[in-house]
């Protein structure tokens, strides 16, 4: 995917939405492209947090404690609950078609929440709407 492609695939992201060509292209050059075979686990439940994806293209299935909770696609940032907290990952996630995923590891994830506020507090939002969808007796 070239950078011009993967500025407009992230700008079609609601959590990119907004930014300017500027933060985009910073963000795209913190991350790294993946592709990602169905039938892969790229997230393992229990494992130790390293990077956090987003989805570009494709489908995957979420898994705990072996039972489905959650389909993903198009837009979906993965892993990043775990990065944020410093926790072992709370989920199996699998590859249902092929998929093309953007990657940030650690430190890149902090540097883009360190040079986007703005990005950081979407994020954020985006963590616990999610969060509380996954945990509803949590909303007490």
């Amino acid at each position: 995917m070239t950078t011009n492609t993967t500025i407009a695939a992230l700008a079609s992201i609601d959590l990119f939405a907004g930014l300017s060509k500027k933060d985009l292209a910073s963000i795209d050059r913190l991350m790294t492209p993946v592709d990602v075979k169905a039938g892969k686990e790229f997230i393992k439940e229990g494992t130790a947090a390293r990077e956090a994806f987003i989805v570009i293209e494709g489908t995957a299935s979420v898994w705990r404690g072996g039972k489905l909770i959650a389909s993903v696609d198009k837009g979906a940032i993965m892993g990043e609950m775990a990065l944020l907290a410093g926790v072992t990952r709370s989920a199996t996630v699998r590859a249902e078609t092929d998929m093309t995923l953007e990657v940030l590891n650690r430190k890149e994830f902090d540097q883009l929440l360190e040079e986007s506020p703005g990005l950081a507090r979407k994020l954020l939002g985006a963590t616990l709407k999610r969060f509380y969808e996954l945990e509803p007796s949590l909303l007490g």
